[in-house]
């Protein structure tokens, strides 16, 4: 795949899964022999495509440095935030000397540890090109219900309806500047509602189902089965 640009990658993984009731933050519970991060990490780097791989970590995590995986030379550090939103704003600020404006970045959930090298690459492969950037997704194909106070009120028009996933991809500058416009924001919740609030529109690009977020205990076991299945 050919890009004059350089291609960075973004990890918040400064979170502390507290839906997943564990002992640990998700990103560290193991899954098939290594932990969730390093499972996400080391699909990242087999893509083989990104100048680096920017991680945001929590200034009071100690697992991160006990992982192999964090002194790869292409792994930096910086410190997490305590939002989301904060966490990926200090990783583009890690390497703010190295990276151009209109460089590209992907940035990927830490707990998405299913994502395949052939999804980046079509991302990257359907937004090279476009002046905005977008987002790996996927279709509803469930009946969606509006539900004020436990009740019906309406059925949503599924067509129009789509599930936000990662990689979400944007120029270096511009999702800098649409961080820094958002902060503080609730309404943001990815990268791609923070470009939306400055009047963008992301492309969608349709990825894999079994890119899945481990965010509850349930998760775990249907990830091993994907990433066994991926083999």
């Amino acid at each position: 795949m050919t890009n004059t640009r350089s291609i960075w990658a973004v990890v918040p993984a400064a979170g502390v899964g507290k839906r997943m009731q564990a002992e640990r933050p998700k990103q560290y519970l193991e899954l098939a022999g290594k932990t969730v991060l390093e499972h996400t990490l080391t699909r990242l780097l087999q893509a083989e495509i990104f100048t680096a791989i920017s991680v945001a970590i929590s200034i009071e995590d100690p697992y991160w440095s006990e992982l192999t995986i964090s002194k790869n030379e292409h792994v930096l550090t910086a410190p997490g935030g305590k939002e989301r939103s904060d966490s990926v704003f200090s990783a583009l600020q890690a390497i703010s000397g190295r990276a151009s404006e209109k460089d590209w970045v992907l940035v990927h959930d830490a707990a998405r540890p299913c994502i395949t090298a052939a999804d980046i690459r079509l991302l990257i492969g359907s937004l090279q090109d476009d002046e905005i950037g977008g987002i790996l997704a996927l279709s509803s194909h469930d009946t969606l219900k509006n539900v004020e106070g436990g009740r019906i009120v309406g059925t949503l028009d599924r067509v129009h309806i789509w599930r936000a996933l990662t990689p979400q991809m944007f120029r270096y500058g511009q999702l800098k500047q649409a961080l820094e416009a958002s902060a503080g924001n609730p309404a943001v919740t990815d990268e791609a509602s923070a470009l939306e609030l400055l009047g963008f529109q992301p492309k969608i690009v349709e990825g894999r189902p079994d890119n899945i977020k481990i965010t509850r205990p349930e998760d775990l076991p249907l990830a091993q089965f994907y990433l066994e299945q991926q083999q």
